[in-house]
């Protein structure tokens, strides 16, 4: 869209609350244009200009102009807008006299010691702002200092990003000494800053002392054994901090005993992030045994810890009756007779045999209603067992297999399991190479089974006759609402088989078709269902050559269908006359909401064409139109569909 028909909107708009302009390449004279014209704006309230490296110094002053005479902004984003440290001066200027903005992002701009020593004094001033995102700038212990005196003084800020600054030790006990003070933030991200053991010490004494803090982040400070033994004291006193991050720190096996010990004493940290620190199964092994008298742990992360599959390390849950979520990926072995455990992911490389030893324990746990086993190579041997465990299993609800190579020996497990089990309700077996057998055994097990919602069959090589087994399916089955046959060489006949299902079904509200050679006869076949079918709101058919004739057909039905909401058509060869008769849908159309077109070569008439439908829809909110040739006519004419007033402003055009 040219910048001169934005202006002229943004002259217009009497009702704009939020605008984004990130990621469009604006140059430093676009950008002014625009801020020259939201000086006179008193809507607008949230500006993200993130990703656009304009902000030389001239582009800083106006940016400082605006910020000094608005009155309603109260979020402002500039992430990577190359500021520096001169520009994030004269930006700090400003908002000692502004008194509205409460969320600032500042992330990777480059400003030294010398602009965050600009902004610590914007923090001794400033009363209003209480989330201050300085991420990535190189601030370096001088820096660091400057914020942290800030800190004393300030009575506002709740959230403060300092991660990858190079703080050091001195810039972390600097900031320690700041919370031993300061009583109002509650959310500290030190990541990456080098804190070392004299930093973390040094933060760790001000836990002792803070009564606001509740979230810390010291992921890779290299606080070792000695860092974490202070750490772990100050958690035995704290009782605040609900969560705390200390991801790669080296904390070793003895430094996972000492958090340990600290867990038993502990009566607020819900959320605990262990993740890579060569914990070892010793290390492992006593964190979760302290899972035994911890009554407030919720979630824990104790990823790429080589905690080995030689101990059953979970038999301890039995005991614990908070932790709620699970994080073993890459290390899982057993699970057994927790008694509050509901959601569990095992993302990792398991293997046959890893995976049928889980499968023995889950059928001991009578909590679990989530499980994900996601890119677990389990094959149909684990598919198998696993299979075998739904038929005993009436807790869970949701099963994520993706990427697990079960196979049509899997998938015919998995349908017989289906036939028998009574709870699950949404199942994932995307990339499964289950085949035609496969996709038929799923088929005949939908005709059965009475709770599954959502199935996802997205790239098995289901073929003409899979696809035309679950379509026989859905003219039978009352409960499916959501089914993905994404990449399945459905082909037309598997195209028109489909659209018959859909004739005869009542429940399936979303069906996505992403990717199957469909062409203009499955198309046209596909949009007669939808002359009929009066449940269906949502329906994916990118990608599947379509051409002109089937985007036609579908126009057609979209003037008699009065349920669906979202239509996706990206790339489909529709053309100009495609998008012309989509166009004059639209003017009759009146529940379609989103409207995917991208990549379809509608050109210049194309655009004109739906640029007048736009003025007389009411309904459409969001539409794609990227990538389709429109040139100069078809920008011009949507800009003035634009600017006329008659497209609502909550609306989303995307070109």
């Amino acid at each position: 869209m040219a910048i001169d028909v934005l202006v002229k909107i943004l002259c217009k708009t009497s009702t704009l609350t939020s605008l984004n302009l990130g990621s469009n390449n604006l140059e430093s004279g676009e950008m002014k244009m625009i801020l020259e014209v939201l000086y006179e704006n008193a809507t607008l309230n949230s500006l993200d200009l993130n990703c656009n490296q304009i902000f030389r110094i001239e582009g800083g002053k106006l940016l400082a102009k605006f910020l000094c005479k608005n009155t309603t902004l109260v979020s402002l984003n500039l992430y990577y807008t190359n500021l520096g440290s001169e520009v994030g001066k004269v930006l700090a200027d400003a908002l000692c006299k502004n008194s509205t903005l409460t969320s600032l992002n500042l992330g990777y701009n480059n400003l030294g010691s010398r602009g965050g020593k600009a902004l610590a004094d914007v923090l001794c001033k400033n009363s209003t702002l209480t989330s201050l995102d300085l991420y990535y700038n190189n601030l370096g212990s001088e820096g660091g200092k400057a914020l942290a005196d800030a800190l004393c003084k300030n009575f506002t800020l709740t959230s403060l990003n300092l991660g990858y600054n190079n703080l050091g030790s001195e810039g972390g006990k600097a900031l320690a000494d700041a919370f031993c003070k300061n009583s109002t933030l509650t959310s500290l991200n030190l990541e990456n800053n080098f804190l070392g053991l004299e930093g973390g010490k040094a933060l760790a004494d001000a836990l002792c002392k803070n009564c606001t803090l509740t979230s810390l982040n010291l992921n890779l400070n290299a606080l070792g054994l000695e860092g974490v033994k202070a750490l772990a004291d100050a958690l035995c006193k704290n009782t605040t901090l609900t969560s705390l991050d200390l991801e790669f720190n080296n904390l070793g096996s003895k430094g996972g005993k000492t958090l340990a010990n600290a867990l038993c004493s502990n009566i607020s940290l819900t959320s605990l992030n262990l993740r890579t620190n060569k914990l070892g199964l010793i290390g492992g092994y006593a964190i979760i045994d302290a899972l035994c008298k911890n009554t407030t742990l919720k979630n824990l992360d104790l990823r790429d810890n080589i905690l080995r599959e030689e101990y059953a390390l979970l038999e301890v849950l039995c005991k614990n009756t908070m932790l709620k979520n699970l994080n073993l990926e890459d290390e899982a072995n057993s699970i057994c007779k927790n008694v509050t455990l509901t959601s569990l992911d095992l993302r990792s490389w398991l293997g046959t045999e890893g995976g049928k030893t889980l499968v023995d324990v889950f059928c001991k746990i009578n909590t679990l209603t989530s499980l994900n086993f996601y890119c677990n190579g389990l094959g149909s041997e684990g598919g198998k067992a696993l299979a075998d465990a739904l038929c005993k299993n009436t807790t869970l609800t949701s099963l994520d297999l993706v990427f697990n190579n079960l196979g049509s020996g899997g998938g015919k497990a998995l349908a017989d399991a289906l036939c028998k089990n009574n709870s699950l309700t949404a199942l994932n077996l995307q990339q499964n190479n289950l085949g035609s057998e496969g996709g038929k055994a799923l088929a005949d097990a939908l005709c059965k089974n009475s709770t599954l919602t959502s199935l996802n069959l997205e790239n098995n090589d289901l073929g003409l006759e899979g696809g035309k087994a679950l379509a026989d399916a859905l003219c039978k089955n009352c409960t499916l609402t959501s089914l993905n046959l994404n990449l399945n060489s459905l082909g037309i006949k598997g195209g028109k088989a489909l659209a018959y299902g859909l004739c005869k079904n009542s429940t399936l509200t979303s069906l996505d078709l992403y990717y199957n050679n469909l062409g203009p006869e499955g198309g046209k076949a596909l949009a007669n269902a939808l002359c009929e079918n009066s449940v269906l709101t949502f329906l994916y058919l990118n990608s599947n050559e379509l051409g002109p004739e089937g985007g036609k057909a579908l126009a057609e039905a979209l003037c008699k269908n009065a349920t669906l909401t979202y239509l996706n058509l990206r790339n489909n060869e529709l053309g100009s006359e495609g998008g012309k008769a989509l166009a004059d849908a639209l003017c009759k159309n009146y529940t379609l909401t989103y409207l995917n077109l991208q990549e379809n070569k509608l050109g210049s008439e194309g655009g004109k064409a739906l640029a007048d439908a736009l003025c007389k829809n009411s309904t459409l909110t969001s539409l794609n139109l990227r990538y389709n040739e429109l040139g100069s006519e078809g920008g011009k004419a949507l800009a003035d569909s634009l600017y006329s007033g008659l497209v609502g402003y909550e609306s989303s055009l995307v070109l």
